[in-house]
């Protein structure tokens, strides 16, 4: 299976959100994971960060913010030219999604659990 490199936006220490789900879910089917939320913490060994680190060869942004909460990452997700951004549930956001279209990126307004769940990831 094609391992992706996945930055988790939105990341959170509390086990029932959809973004710790889908980090534990990721590392199970072997993808590297980069996790970016408001507050720093760790979902098994993957410490949640609160700065923009450089990613290289990212494969996909699985967005877990609702778009007024999205727009200040604009510009760094754009500048990390992923080969796709999931819009899970909640997520979706026609501004961001134009941006991303425009500069060739593929967007998807999905479920990452239910991508991996069916092996579409």
């Amino acid at each position: 299976m094609d391992k992706k490199k996945t930055l988790v936006l939105g990341a959170s220490e509390n086990p029932s959100r959809y973004s710790n789900m889908a980090i534990h879910r990721l590392l199970q089917h072997g993808h590297q994971v980069v996790a970016l939320g408001k507050r720093a913490g760790k979902v098994d060994n993957t410490e949640i960060r609160t700065d923009e680190p450089a990613i290289e060869n990212l494969d996909t942004v699985t967005l877990y913010l609702n778009p007024a909460n999205q727009k200040q990452y604009y510009d760094y997700i754009l500048s990390l030219k992923p080969k796709r951004i999931v819009f899970n549930p909640g997520a979706e956001n026609e501004e961001l999604e134009r941006l991303a279209v425009k500069q060739g990126i593929n967007v998807l307004e999905a479920c990452t659990l239910v991508l991996l769940g069916t092996g579409q990831y």
